[in-house]
């Protein structure tokens, strides 16, 4: 037994000695110069980011950005798809989280997916169209065919705003010379396969990988028509992957299934076959991952795809995720010099890809014709041998976008090897839908006491009918109201400076007469054939802010008696059937800059006009000049989602027979509430209003907003020049619940006046 520790203690000095022979330093002069040469260091692995698309939510990835950098974790390669490939992109193009961050917080990001302009930008002809119809129901007609747009939103400012941000880029021969390697996913749509892209024009890429099928219209680059990545490839290790990544953070934020109760309808189901098929996708990319990788699932709770005006929120909720996982990511942070070195490494590639803008030697076009491309150059010829200049460029696209033809505007800067500066090349794509634009509109209102009308509205505009920019508009009325008109518009000279306008409609329509109290004592069926040419002159910056019309009419009208009330006493003699002729010049000044035509928040509308003339009536022998002025101006402004809106008008037209001849008349929904549309008319009116209404906080998706308010109002219209007076104005008001609905306004009034009568009004459309 005494051997046992005896063999002990032999086996614990041979282990011993070489233990002691590594601590004792070796002073030989081979041994001596290895010590001081320093070991190299290991190469530290590949790290790829890899951002999954999901909308709105993608917000959610720049709060990750920033916890990323606060934890020091270096990437070497990034992947994206739709948002992620966004947020991705511009990281890797040399933005750091808080530029990322205060970049996407600054942006209004329901205005920049707004199928058209800010309004206040619009033509004047355009602005116009507000107050006939709704600008949302749009259906287009081409090749024998009715079409709907593309696309339910439009991306035109997306793309400016990533042209703005990428413009540093442009010269790159691929994406593995951006500050970070990167590389963005986008569907192809005729093949269903997924493409990655590595080079070409870093813009287009990003937003065709986001070209959400039935929100955003397809792009096609290079022959190929791409949509979504998330389609195919939502969250893409596996491009990571083949690219060499050697460690994987993925950042899946895509929309969860949607419970039962949204799969009632046709629109909730087509939603979520899309998120299955990506959601299959995205577990199987998770499937790749190994136990070197993380994943980060940042919880967005119930906010969706499409709630970009909580950008702030997601953000937060991104980067608070990220902070909780501090010690997962802690695997692969740097030290604080080698992250630094990283950091600086990217700066100075970014500042290297950040060539100075040169001056603009050429302006071509591509997407339209030669007649096309001149006339729009026009517009741009000062841009010419200027440096260029991103914000009047960006204002130049705006016009061109606000004429309502193009579904895709986008321009670059290529450099000029001849001149060393650079050529502006426009790219525009006309709208799939068009030129023949149809919009439907309605005109609905009851009292709930058996008062009510009706009118169905159709309108036809056809852009571009020649190519030196011919309009040709059209609009159709059935219902209480008929009629019929019709324009062709020409504008003169390339710049449009000036423009032709010819017109004619014809319009029948009942007038009730009023006595003393609110029933009517007459009806009166009016018919009118009126023609009529201007010359006319836009003003402010593509003629955005209004314009000048001088002309020529002539009219034929006939009004014809059809009822009497038996208890009529004021009924006016001389209008049992009269008819005339009017002949006669027109100066016309419109000028409109409110924001919206319904429930403006914003800006003013001014109107005046003047007719001087010869009029004619059957069986009367000669003729007796007439004159008509009127003028009428509204002002919006707001505090918070508080507004307050003024209107005002005046009118007065030489002595006529009431009833017989179209004359200014009060009445109605917030034009004197409280008495019948028509029931206070005359030769001279003065009418003011002043309305109030908040904008309500909710969301009901079939309306841009809620709003709840109500007006004072006073006013009266007078036979007789000696009866004018602000003594004798009849006061009326109103409360009302409105929604600014795609199909027009809509109210809910209760109104009111001393000397009319108390009621409840239902209005669809313009009151």
């Amino acid at each position: 037994m005494a051997f046992r520790p005896t063999l002990l203690l032999l086996c614990l000095a041979l282990l011993a000695a070489p233990l002691r022979a590594q601590d004792k330093p070796d002073t030989s002069p081979g041994a001596t110069q290895a010590a001081s040469t320093p070991q190299p260091e290991l190469p530290r692995p590949r790290i790829a980011l890899v951002l999954s698309g999901g909308g709105a939510r993608g917000f959610a990835h720049v709060g990750v950005l920033k916890a990323l950098e606060a934890a020091r974790v270096p990437v070497d390669l990034i992947v994206g798809t739709s948002m992620g490939a966004i947020v991705g992109g511009l990281y890797a193009a040399g933005m750091n989280a808080d530029e990322l961050e205060r970049e996407i917080l600054g942006v209004d990001w329901n205005g920049l997916f707004s199928t058209r302009q800010p309004r206040q930008v619009l033509s004047q002809r355009r602005k116009e169209e507000d107050f006939e119809l709704s600008p949302v129901l749009l259906l287009g007609f081409r090749d024998g065919e009715f079409r709907l747009p593309t696309g339910a939103v439009s991306s035109r400012s997306l793309e400016i705003l990533l042209r703005r941000y990428t413009l540093p880029t442009r010269h790159l021969a691929s994406f593995d010379a951006l500050p970070t390697r990167f590389r963005a996913v986008a569907t192809d749509m005729e093949t269903g396969k997924p493409v990655v892209m590595d080079r070409g024009d870093l813009a287009a890429a990003l937003r065709a990988s986001m070209s959400v099928p039935g929100v955003f219209s397809p792009l096609e680059i290079e022959g190929r028509i791409l949509g979504d990545g998330g389609l195919v490839n939502n969250l893409p290790v596996s491009v990571a992957r083949d690219l060499g990544a050697e460690m994987v953070i993925a950042v899946n934020i895509g929309t969860p299934l949607a419970p039962r109760d949204t799969l009632g309808s046709l629109l909730g189901i087509s939603t979520q076959m899309i998120n299955i098929l990506t959601e299959q996708n995205v577990q199987a990319s998770i499937a790749l991952l190994t136990p070197r990788d993380l994943l980060l699932t940042p919880p967005l709770g119930t906010l969706t795809s499409g709630d970009f005006n909580r950008s702030r929120e997601l953000v937060k909720l991104g980067h608070d995720y990220a902070q909780t996982v501090a010690a997962s990511l802690a695997r692969y942070t740097e030290d604080s010099a080698r992250y630094a070195a990283w950091t600086e490494a990217r700066r100075t590639q970014a500042e290297l890809n950040a060539t100075r803008v040169g001056r603009i030697a050429n302006i071509r076009f591509e997407g339209v014709n030669e007649q096309r491309a001149e006339r729009l150059g026009q517009g741009l010829a000062p841009l010419k041998g200027q440096r260029a200049d991103v914000d009047r460029i960006e204002d130049d696209m705006e016009k061109i976008a606000a004429t309502g033809d193009y579904e895709r505007i986008d321009y670059r800067l290529v450099r000029n090897p001849d001149t060393g500066g650079e050529d502006l090349v426009i790219g525009l794509r006309e709208n799939n839908w068009g030129p023949n634009y149809l919009r439907v509109g309605l005109d609905l209102r009851t009292d709930f006491r058996g008062d009510g009308s009706f009118n169905l509205r159709l309108s036809h505009n056809r852009h571009w009918l020649t190519d030196s920019g011919t309009e040709w508009r059209n609009r159709v009325q059935l219902g209480e109201t008929m009629g019929l008109y019709s324009e062709i518009f020409q504008p003169l000279g390339l710049r449009g400076s000036s423009f032709l306008s010819a017109y004619g409609d014809l319009s029948i329509r009942k007038v009730e007469l009023y006595g003393n109290d609110d029933s009517p004592e007459a009806r009166i069926r009016r018919e009118s054939v009126r023609i009529g040419l201007d010359l006319g002159w836009p003003f402010g910056p593509q003629g955005s802010v209004g314009e000048f019309r001088l002309g020529a009419l002539a009219s034929e009208r006939r009004s014809t008696l059809e009822l009497v009330s038996p208890d009529a006493t004021s009924l006016p003699a001389g209008v049992r059937a009269v008819q005339w002729r009017e002949t006669g010049l027109r100066a016309a000044v419109l000028a409109d800059q409110l924001d919206f035509a319904n429930f403006p928040s914003r800006g003013w509308r001014a109107l005046g006009e003047v007719v001087v003339g010869q009029r004619t009536t059957t069986g009367v022998p000669g003729s007796s000049n007439f004159t008509r002025v009127e003028a009428s101006y509204t002002g919006v402004r707001s505090w918070g989602p508080h507004t307050f809106n003024m209107g005002l008008r005046v009118a007065h037209a030489n002595r006529i027979p009431l009833g017989a001849i179209d004359e200014y008349s009060l009445g109605g929904f917030q034009n004197l509430s409280g008495f019948r549309p028509g029931q206070v008319a005359g030769n001279y009116l003065a009418f003011g209003r002043l309305s109030y209404y908040r904008r309500l906080p909710w969301d009901v998706g079939i309306a841009r907003a809620l709003f709840a308010g109500g007006s004072l109002e006073a006013g009266n219209a007078w036979i007789n020049r000696s009866e004018v007076s602000l003594k004798n104005l009849y006061a009326g008001n109103s409360l009302f619940l409105g929604a600014d609905t795609g199909i027009g306004p809509l109210y809910l009034a209760l109104v009111s006046a001393p000397k009319g009568f108390t009621g409840l009004y239902l209005f669809l459309g313009r009151p």
